[in-house]
């Protein structure tokens, strides 16, 4: 949730915003009701105060002219108190329907065809033989099937199977080995001359599932484009990890000396996926169910943006290792999200689609998850402040896709990155069944 202060001190630029995020909202409504609110709160204290000292002022038994007296004071403080409620519930909720502000170096755009390409990276490899797509090398070597998991789901399921599975259990356990290895993090914080504390990630198994209130809370409830509700409870299936893992500390107050604190959370993910029928039709890119690791980080706000910057170089550190040509790009306005102050993808080079296609996204929440979360730190000094939360695509299917498309050999066969290796004890997979 933004902070209502923002919204008095700078009105333009918050409408601004939103409506470059492409979000309809109406600021001086939203003002003109803080100051009825302001206003009846104002009032409200005063009658308490008055309140008060009529009670200070009666000495034993009160005469009927103070009785009198007090039941006026309890009227009006009723009359004031039953006006004040509904307009903090309206005021709330209007609240609830600003984006987060973007910051000033995000490009303004209305699609996603208007982020901008920052730096590429890597060589697009050579093949001497025609290519093939995940699917088809899927189909080759009977590790994706969609056809029985239609039958049994309907569309956009698949059973994955066999090698490719073991490839995809090998690259989760690389990137849990990563993020908990605190002197990768530091070589990481050190090649990006970032200035942050080099404690590693926790590995952390969060449900699937969450209530309204808590889903509300992160920004991240879609239920008319990408979130399945369970019919017969208050419990929505999550999009992606961070959306469990950032409402972890809702309602807490978390001592300055613990952060940052850093968590990877490891779920299967379910996405509607609504207005895409017919795209990404072939193999397994945009599946209602696929399986991800996430980094989730909450940090001081002074190291918020830091904390940005080291997620975006440690999904470099990914892909450089996995020897992966891809670009960095920053997303523009209408494409960061509802909660994002800043948003960075890293697109991988997919050689069966002759395209760059995302495959990690970095997230700049800034405070607007925490303060609607009621998420905080204690300073030192004994202050409380609001904390920012960060969140940043560590693996999900798609670069394992990406694996498949560019290690693939002429046989079918596909090399494995050697980084991998240890995890699957294998430097090819489909060798057995190049058809």
């Amino acid at each position: 949730m933004i902070d209502i202060q923002l919204i008095r001190d700078n009105p333009d630029k918050v409408q601004q915003s939103a409506q470059s995020k492409g979000y309809e909202v109406d600021v001086r409504e939203i003002i003109a009701l803080d100051e009825r609110v302001r206003g009846l709160l104002t009032q409200a204290e005063n009658i308490r105060r008055k309140r008060n000292e009529h009670s200070s002022s009666i000495n034993g038994k009160p005469t009927t002219d103070q009785i009198e007296q007090g039941k006026i004071i309890k009227q009006r403080l009723a009359e004031a108190e039953s006006e004040l409620d509904p307009l903090q519930e309206s005021l709330a909720a209007k609240l609830g329907t600003v984006p987060n502000i973007a910051l000033d170096d995000v490009p303004v755009g209305k699609t996603e065809e208007e982020n901008v390409v920052m730096e590429t990276v890597g060589e697009k490899p050579e093949f001497d033989f025609q290519v093939k797509s995940h699917a088809q090398l899927g189909e080759q070597h009977d590790w994706i099937d969609k056809e029985r998991a239609a039958k049994i789901a309907g569309a956009r399921y698949a059973y994955l199977k066999g090698e490719l599975v073991e490839l995809e259990f090998a690259v989760w356990q690389y990137g849990i080995r990563v993020l908990t290895d605190k002197k990768i993090i530091e070589q990481i914080i050190k090649e990006n001359d970032l200035d942050l504390d080099a404690k590693p990630f926790t590995p952390v198994l969060p449900p699937a599932v969450a209530r309204t209130e808590t889903y509300l809370a992160t920004g991240r409830l879609d239920s008319e484009q990408q979130t399945y509700k369970l019919d017969n409870d208050d419990l929505w299936l999550n999009a992606s990890a961070e959306h469990t893992l950032a409402p972890m500390y809702m309602n807490e107050i978390i001592e300055e000396a613990e952060f940052p604190i850093r968590l990877v959370g490891y779920t299967t993910a379910f996405r509607r996926e609504a207005g895409t029928y017919g795209k990404d039709s072939e193999g397994i890119i945009r599946m209602h169910q696929f399986n991800k690791l996430e980094m989730e980080s909450f940090t001081l706000p002074e190291n918020g943006l830091e904390e940005h910057k080291l997620m975006i170089a440690i999904q470099r550190y990914f892909m450089d290792q996995l020897k992966l040509p891809y670009r960095v790009v920053t997303k523009c306005t209408a494409d960061i999200g509802f909660p994002n102050a800043a948003g960075t993808d890293i697109d991988v080079w997919f050689p069966g689609q002759n395209s760059y296609r995302e495959t990690h996204t970095a997230d700049f929440i800034s405070d607007f998850q925490a303060r609607r979360m009621n998420t905080r730190t204690r300073r030192e000094n004994g202050d409380v402040d609001i904390i920012h939360t960060n969140d940043a695509t560590a693996f999900s299917e798609r670069p394992i896709i990406a694996i498949l498309e560019n290690y693939q050999q002429s046989d079918g066969s596909v090399a494995i990155p050697r980084v991998l290796q240890p995890f699957i004890n294998k430097e090819v997979i489909g060798a057995s069944r190049n058809t």
